[in-house]
């Protein structure tokens, strides 16, 4: 029996897991790999909330892989190196991996296929981490959609393929070392809200949003305080939820709360064939449009003020602040945040994008840059100068303040809607609230920084 190495990346989990499943298919023992890239921690992406949730993704992996009677192997440095470490030491004939989009990605594929070939093995890549894979749809003269309606139109057409059982058995060759598996503790989490990591944990979170919120998803999506999204991103990121089935599984509880849910999955694999064939957007506008955005230099203090949910404006102090405590934030809340960073400050995207990264345990290259690129117009957009005014923002999706009072605990005691713009209390009221007055005034939503080119 030939021995196959099974690297995983972004897909952390056994059920539906095409690389696993062949290899076993094809008659193959199995040795399940992890590496700790330090080229992934060398480009600043293994950040501390990450860390602590892939913590919980390994441990849970080993279990699923130990109640098949197999084990996950866990190595640390350059993961070619160390893929190439291990198939000698297991004897391996071949290397089955998940295909990724980012630049990154895709040249480790490269190094690994050259790397493998040079030592008479071979690199297997497989579609994994969308519904539809990058590429598989596309506009006439052109490698990849610019266009999310047009995208979405052709990918619901596309049947996704079938979702994959979970391996009864998964045999491991003995004598492959392994380093420990990390430690959630050690981590260095900075997020005390960070949600509980894991394939497990994933597939119980899917099951519950399927029973009891899917139904309402349409109607509720953007309901702040509600809270009534799927809180399936990490997962999706780290792979321990495969969107194969989450789509199918969706579709089979019909209505338009499953349509709205699996239409944010084909946004997520629109960014991803989007960064698949321009990886460079990933730091570089999609559209370059000149814009002289303010930096770090002539930003500084609005930048810190924003970082720390202190503008003045409590929606967008909210949502920072929920995502410094949860390593999380509502989608629409991403959005205006992105829109006051790049729109109302006019300060470069990738400032805020980078932030994001920082903290966001579902901080995805593709679904973020691309997000951030296209909240501030120059991205995908076909709106590119859309600005969205927080206090409009505000009594649209948190009419009554409750998600603005559980994250601002300084505005508490402000009834209903006047929590939105405390700037218009009465002096002695306004003295006696630590929360401080805007970074910025507003002009029929635009400040004075977009307002003075004209945009």
């Amino acid at each position: 029996m030939s021995t196959v190495v099974v690297l995983f990346t972004s897909d952390l989990r056994v059920h539906d897991h095409p690389p696993l499943s062949a290899a076993l298919r094809a008659g193959h023992r199995v040795v399940p790999l992890f590496v700790h890239d330090t080229g992934v921690a060398a480009a600043g992406f293994a950040v501390p909330n990450r860390r602590a949730f892939l913590a919980d993704c390994l441990h849970s992996l080993d279990a699923e892989l130990r109640a098949r009677g197999g084990r996950l192997v866990v190595r640390a440095g350059d993961v070619v190196a160390q893929v190439l470490a291990v198939a000698r030491e297991a004897e391996a004939v071949a290397v089955h991996v998940s295909a990724g989009v980012s630049r990154y990605a895709q040249t480790r594929e490269r190094r690994l296929h050259d790397a493998l070939l040079r030592d008479g093995r071979s690199l297997r890549v497989y579609d994994v981490v969308t519904v539809v894979p990058p590429g598989a749809i596309a506009p006439s003269g052109s490698d990849h959609f610019a266009v999310f309606t047009a995208y979405h139109r052709n990918w619901a057409r596309v049947a996704p393929r079938l979702a994959l059982p979970a391996p009864p058995h998964v045999p491991v060759p003995r004598g492959t070392r392994s380093d420990p598996l990390p430690s959630r503790d050690r981590s260095g989490a900075v997020s005390p809200g960070l949600a509980a990591g894991g394939e497990a944990e994933g597939r119980e979170r899917l099951d519950a949003w399927l029973k009891d919120g899917i139904e309402r998803y349409e109607e509720r999506h953007d309901d702040l305080a509600g809270d009534a999204t799927s809180r399936l991103s990490p997962h999706l990121h780290f792979g321990t939820l495969s969107p194969v089935e989450c789509v199918h599984r969706a579709r089979a509880t019909g209505g338009v709360g499953a349509e709205a849910f699996v239409r944010q999955l084909c946004w997520r694999d629109f960014h991803h064939q989007v960064l698949a064939a321009r990886p460079a957007a990933a730091v570089r506008d999609y559209r370059g449009r000149h814009d002289p955005w303010r930096t770090e230099v002539n930003a500084a203090e609005d930048i810190a003020a924003w970082r720390a949910g202190r503008t003045g404006y409590p929606l967008v102090d909210a949502a920072m602040r929920q995502l410094r405590h949860e390593g999380w934030m509502h989608n629409r809340a991403r959005l205006l945040t992105a829109s006051f960073l790049t729109k109302t400050l006019f300060v470069d995207w990738r400032i805020g994008a980078r932030h994001f990264l920082d903290l966001l345990v579902d901080g995805d290259v593709a679904n973020n840059q691309l997000n951030w690129q296209w909240m501030a117009g120059t991205g995908t957009d076909t709106r590119p100068h859309r600005v969205l005014n927080p206090v409009r923002q505000a009594r649209r999706h948190d009419p009554d303040g409750a998600y603005v009072r559980r994250w601002v605990p300084e505005l508490a005691e402000l009834a209903g809607p006047a929590v939105h713009e405390p700037w218009r209390l009465a002096g002695l009221d306004r003295a006696r609230i630590d929360y401080p007055a805007p970074v910025v005034e507003l002009a029929d939503g635009l400040s004075r920084f977009r307002a003075s080119r004209g945009r």
